[in-house]
């Protein structure tokens, strides 16, 4: 790790060490914060936690080959009866990451991409990779390593080989992004949207478009900002935040954006195939090509499109931007299909707004087959939650789905919304999508014992919720069914 030394690493974190003098021009081999994970030659940096304290496990650290720990107390305190050294005694351990992360960020010649916004952030940070990829050596934040812990540890896994690094960064309160920002200090920033997740904390999108944007400070000042254009906050950006020299370009489906934005980049002709992907014809600056992102949902057209303006920025071809697109994957939990014996399932469950929800049931309309829709709680949404749950019932109404699995307390207000929508449909005479049917669960539990009766081969599911509903499993328990071919015929 470049420049990474105990004296540097001592000054970095503002720190006192203890141990011997010879030691400190050597260079530590990684960080980490996990004590499972430590490897020779790493620094070690303890967190306490509620239940248990990181600094308890430093002896084992020491035997794993660790070279270096962090700590709250003198380690002759917490050990009396071990010799452990060296040590860098600091006030706090996880300010001393942010602040070594900081330091780190500095000695780093390779380019960094930051990705924020309220929804697709993990996607659309896994489509830039996979575009910049087609020329750099890339690194990325892993998963969604994306809080103030989550991001240093992936500035800390930038190598020397690496000339960009796509780090993801999100927020829940105000004065997160600043502490994000001024630890990754990116070149170019992509910001997605500006949706309703967090208004527990945030407010209102006004209030999500003023954190989200405190990084625009922290972006280099002759940087690039990359924006939804058809975000009507957004494209109000010039009025909230201060850009200075930094580059500003708008990107989104259709030629004009909302508000005046003039999009560098935009999709035309948008074509759904089925659960498989998505084609479109891309127009980026003044050139043009057709891809398939075989990822399915018009959502991934707009990440395809932020993809495309950063590699434009590092001066790609259109023909590398093509090929990155369509060798673009998603990761577990983010709309990522699977096929299972005879059954489609679309595992989304990492997480879960309404804006996102309703995203994932556009693409769940495209299969073949019976659509099948288990979601669940939505969390953080503040005060307007049991509103914002009924609208994605009646959403799920319109978009035609065959059986909808809400699960949850708060769920219930989608099931109710669906049930009302649905039949006020049917009165209609639109029997197409007054003939579905609404199922309510309390636990997650409660369906999956369901499973084997309401799954049928050739049915396409749809599993998302938030975070904390444990969705996965539900995951797990289909492809447990699909995988042992018990789905009825």
């Amino acid at each position: 790790m470049k420049n990474m030394t105990v004296a540097n690493i001592t000054a970095a974190v503002g720190g006192k060490y203890v141990g011997p003098e010879g030691l400190m021009k050597l260079k530590i081999a990684g960080v980490g914060t996990d004590s499972r994970k430590i490897e020779p030659g790493y620094l070690y940096v303890p967190f306490r936690g509620e239940k248990v304290d990181g600094h308890s496990f430093i002896p084992q650290v020491f035997e794993k080959g660790a070279m270096l720990t962090l700590t709250e107390t003198p380690l002759e305190e917490l050990f009396p009866t071990k010799n452990l050294m060296p040590y860098i005694l600091v006030k706090s351990t996880p300010q001393a990451l942010k602040d070594l992360a900081a330091f780190y960020r500095q000695q780093l010649d390779c380019t960094i991409v930051g990705v924020t916004g309220s929804v697709g952030k993990t996607s659309t940070k896994e489509m830039i990779a996979s575009v910049l990829s087609q020329r750099f050596c890339v690194q990325k934040t892993q998963g969604n390593f994306n809080n103030e812990v989550g991001l240093p540890l992936t500035i800390f896994s930038i190598g020397e080989e690496h000339e960009v690094a796509v780090v993801e960064m999100g927020i829940s309160e105000f004065g997160e992004m600043s502490r994000l920002g001024a630890i990754a200090r990116p070149d170019i920033c992509v910001i997605t949207n500006i949706g309703v997740a967090h208004l527990e904390m945030l407010g209102s999108r006004d209030g999500i478009l003023k954190a989200k944007t405190e990084v625009i400070e922290f972006i280099h000042p002759d940087g690039t900002l990359i924006l939804n254009g058809d975000d009507d906050k957004l494209a109000m950006v010039k009025q909230v935040r201060d850009c200075g020299n930094r580059s500003v370009e708008y990107y989104g489906v259709g030629a004009d954006g909302v508000l005046g934005a003039e999009k560098k980049a935009y999709a035309t002709n948008l074509s759904p195939v089925g659960t498989e992907g998505i084609c479109a014809h891309y127009h980026v600056e003044d050139e043009e090509f057709d891809a398939k992102i075989s990822i399915p949902g018009e959502h991934n057209v707009y990440n395809g499109l932020a993809a495309a303006l950063v590699g434009r920025r590092l001066g790609m071809t259109m023909e590398e931007i093509r090929e990155g697109l369509t060798k673009a994957t998603t990761i577990q939990g983010r709309n990522n299909r699977l096929v299972l014996g005879d059954i489609t399932v679309l595992d989304d469950c990492y997480n879960a707004n309404p804006i996102s929800v309703k995203a994932s049931l556009d693409v769940l309309s495209h299969a073949t087959g019976r659509k099948i829709a288990v979601l669940g709680d939505m969390g953080e949404l503040g005060a307007d939650e049991v509103q914002m749950h009924a609208e994605v019932g009646t959403y799920a109404a319109q978009k035609g789905i065959d059986l909808l699995c809400c699960v949850g307390k708060l769920s219930q207000h989608m099931a109710e919304a669906a049930r009302k929508s649905s039949a006020a449909m049917a009165e209609d005479g639109n029997k197409e999508n007054g003939k579905m049917v609404v199922r309510h669960f309390m636990t997650k539990e409660e369906v999956m014992t369901e499973f084997a009766s309401l799954v049928k081969a050739g049915d396409t599911v749809l599993v998302k919720a938030s975070h904390f509903m444990q969705f996965e499993k539900i995951v797990d328990e289909l492809k447990a069914i699909g995988q042992s071919q018990t789905v009825v015929k």
